[in-house]
């Protein structure tokens, strides 16, 4: 099938870490990034719009942009404000914009004592997002408190992301250096209870509602299925992308743990051949996802089998250095963006 080329948008100097659709405007996107691959330097958000262009795909332009004093490395839009949205910042920061105001962030949160890596903004909570940190935490906010609302203490190493499950209000999944993915309900009590040889004062871990063993290695994204419910996919450094029925907990002795143990893996995609980025699932189909990986390609991915049993879809690898963001449109179907820390920024059609 012969496709027309992607637009692309070019920002010398600032290799890209993760985009963001809006939610309110179909013609408008966010992206994260760093100088110096996010390694030293400032960051930039840009604002990019989208305008009519040529064989159906936009036109690519950056309306405006801010400039931080440390690398980006997500950006989530407000669910309730079209113009504001949230930034983490290698400095540990939180910072709130808004497009319609020059220069500086609108408010600013410092309590991450290490790198923030992911923000996610409820859709169900409008008014509250969570951020996760490489100190190990992720945190509750809403945009009219000076303070988190509340601290998860996820994992005992990096928290690469979080995000809130569009299914239940209340419920979180995290992604772990530690090889795990976790379910948490932000109702329960912030910290396991105190017994011998637990000192929650020295190493506080807060309980999760389940513990999904992953991976032997890193695991470095994940992402809620929009239509099943309990559904996530993960992927990361064993280069597999897999997708887990977390409604299955493991029954016998093991179901006397605190926290419960369990998942079950429904699909393997294997076909990465480094380290897998980035996953999300299509807001328009079930049995849809792409991924980014830093084999410097794109991939679009069935559940579904096709015939012959393939499940890739489509390889999009125009990009020249690591891939690590993607993002489906949510207003047109089959419209793709990626980026990369070859600073480009590609919008595609699958």
């Amino acid at each position: 099938m012969n496709r027309p080329p992607p637009s692309v948008l070019h920002t010398p100097g600032f290799a890209h870490y993760s985009l963001a659709w809006s939610p309110f405007h179909s013609n408008r996107l966010a992206l994260a990034s760093s100088a110096n691959y996010g390694l030293v330097g400032n960051g930039r958000l840009h604002i990019v719009g989208l305008g009519p262009g040529p064989g159906g795909l936009p036109g690519l332009g950056v309306e405006k942009f801010y400039e931080t004093q440390d690398g980006l490395y997500d950006a989530a839009w407000s669910e309730i404000h079209e113009n504001q949205l949230v930034t983490a910042s290698g400095d540990g920061s939180i910072k709130l914009w808004d497009v319609m105001i020059q220069d500086l962030p609108i408010r600013a949160w410092q309590e991450h004592t290490r790198e923030v890596f992911s923000v996610d903004w409820s859709n169900i909570n409008k008014d509250q997002f969570i951020s996760s940190s490489w100190d190990g935490t992720v945190k509750l906010w809403t945009p009219e408190r000076p303070r988190s609302l509340t601290t998860l203490q996820a994992h005992p190493s990096c928290v690469y992301q979080a995000l809130f499950s569009p299914h239940q209000p209340n419920v979180v999944a995290t992604c772990s250096t530690d090889g795990t993915l976790k379910i948490f309900d932000l109702r329960s009590p912030a910290y396991t209870p105190s017994g011998p040889g637990v000192n929650n004062f020295t190493a506080p871990l807060t309980a999760a509602a389940l513990t999904v063993p992953a991976s032997a290695g890193e695991i470095l994204t994940l992402d809620w299925n929009k239509y099943r419910p309990f559904v996530l996919a993960s992927a990361g450094v064993d280069k597999v992308i897999k997708v887990w029925d977390c409604r299955m907990v493991k029954l016998g002795p093991e179901a006397a743990q605190a926290p419960a143990v369990g998942g079950a893996c429904e699909t393997h995609l294997a076909g990465h051949e480094y380290a897998v980025r980035k996953v999300q699932w299509s807001p328009h189909r079930a049995d849809v996802l792409a991924s980014a990986s830093y084999d410097m390609t794109c991939r679009v991915w069935s559940t579904t089998p096709a015939p012959g049993g393939s499940h890739l879809m489509h390889i999009h690898d125009p990009h020249t250095e690591f891939v690590v963001g993607c993002g489906w449109s949510l207003y047109d179907e089959g419209v793709l963006a990626s980026c990369s820390w070859d600073c480009r920024l590609n919008v595609f059609r699958v």
